[in-house]
């Protein structure tokens, strides 16, 4: 009797289990929708996945997205960005490969982060980024630009060109952050 009970408490907690997992991992998603942005010039290849939360009237910067806080760069997963041919930020250089994108914001700048490790998630069970910061191969301090006219109400990463260089931009609520970089 006893193993019968243990063993239907142990089917209960499983099946609880796996249904909390399954909405970690894909129930949050109809919140926050998953995309890809993508620049192809000659032969240069750049996309960029991730995932777009709404503002619903919250305060984005400085509130819900700390500042000086790593961030995700988005939700759910962290944002990935992949290239077929080697880029430079700055005078930083990326070679050719898949990348976890983070960045830490600030009120007048942020730093923007391209790592070498894609974690699942992005995140702990605290909140906290799960970034490894030794792998990093890219960290770029840009400006921020504030435009207070309009708000964008979900999260939108660009990938454009710019005169000579290509840039990666951040759009949310009346922030945007511009990011140049070059094919090598």
């Amino acid at each position: 009797m006893k193993q019968k009970v243990l063993c239907i408490v142990a089917g209960i907690l499983l099946v609880a289990i796996g249904s909390l997992a399954y909405f970690f991992l894909y129930g949050t998603k109809s919140y926050s929708p998953e995309a890809t942005v993508v620049y192809e010039q000659g032969g240069t290849r750049v996309s960029v996945f991730y995932n777009r939360p709404y503002k619903k009237g919250r305060q984005i910067f400085g509130s819900l997205v700390p500042f000086g806080k790593v961030w995700r760069t988005g939700a759910n997963e962290p944002t990935q960005l992949e290239t077929n041919v080697p880029l430079k930020f700055q005078d930083q250089a990326l070679p050719a490969g898949r990348y976890s994108v983070w960045t830490i914001p600030g009120e007048q700048s942020w730093t923007v982060i391209l790592n070498s490790e894609i974690p699942r998630w992005g995140i702990n069970f605290t909140g906290e980024a799960t970034r490894n910061p030794q792998t990093d191969v890219v960290k770029v301090e840009v400006p921020v630009m504030h435009h207070e006219k309009e708000v964008v109400e979900q999260f939108t990463i660009l990938l454009e060109k710019s005169g000579e260089e290509m840039q990666l931009t951040f759009l949310w609520d009346q922030t945007l952050v511009a990011v140049p970089f070059t094919a090598q």
